[in-house]
């Protein structure tokens, strides 16, 4: 699936300094302010879902551990063939792990990955029949399953909002709009699911990574033609 565009962009506009921008005094203002966030974000990115094409669940536990230091870009360019050379996961369990590794050498720490890939493949059909596990708790013990990769699987392939993916971009986006002042990425989901409506978990979390990947970018903010300009008083806003 073609990833994500941004549904409209305001116009460049000069940034507002941190420092003239209000910080939220209680409780009621906190509401206020991730209700914007969130409202923006609806506007912004309706129909955000995940970038990683797959087709069932097992194909996007593989793309999400694949994914580990390496963009949903270079995963997309190797899944097509993975999938082709390994159509089920039984041949995932029996692949060598040497031969899979070179077949994802591309994607970065790919000895790693082969072996979680085999492992993961190895467990799923010893104890669940096959299937890739629905709770949380089974999905943390298989292989190369942290939680930001159960979350992508439980919310993108089941609809199951058990939490909130951490990745890169939501931790960025996260810090710089103060909704967590953490950055362990458990302690930013904790705190991101105290905030957050568990209705918009899975959602919220495709929203953010695409404004992340599109407008709240790592380097050079695009502050300019960001609409939650008004309300972020991060410290690294690009202002000229």
């Amino acid at each position: 699936m073609p990833e994500t565009e941004v549904a409209s962009v305001t116009p460049v506009h000069p940034v507002t300094p941190p420092r003239k921008v209000p910080k939220p005094r209680n409780a009621n203002d906190r509401k206020a302010r991730i209700d914007r966030v969130l409202h923006e974000l609806e506007r912004l990115f309706p129909q955000a879902t995940c970038a990683l094409r797959h087709h069932d669940a097992w194909q996007l536990l593989v793309a999400t551990i694949l994914s580990a230091q390496c963009t949903d870009e270079r995963v997309n360019k190797v899944t097509p063939g993975l999938f082709q050379k390994y159509p089920t996961i039984q041949d995932f369990a029996s692949a060598s792990q040497d031969e899979m590794a070179q077949d994802i050498r591309s994607t970065g720490v790919f000895n790693n990955k082969a072996r979680s890939i085999i492992g993961a493949a190895r467990k799923i059909l010893a104890e669940h029949n096959g299937q890739v596990p629905r709770t949380m708790q089974e999905l943390l013990l298989v292989p190369g399953a942290a939680r930001k990769t159960a979350n992508v699987v439980l919310g993108t392939a089941y609809g199951i909002a058990s939490g909130i993916v951490v990745d890169t971009h939501v931790q960025r986006v996260s810090q710089r709009l103060d909704l967590t002042k953490n950055t362990d990425p458990v302690k930013i989901e904790t705190d991101l699911m105290k905030s957050i409506p568990q209705s918009r978990w899975i959602l919220f979390s495709h929203q953010v990574i695409h404004f992340g990947r599109q407008i709240c970018i790592a380097r050079k903010p695009r502050c300019g033609s960001c609409p939650l300009d008004p309300i972020c008083y991060a410290k690294d806003k690009t202002l000229a």
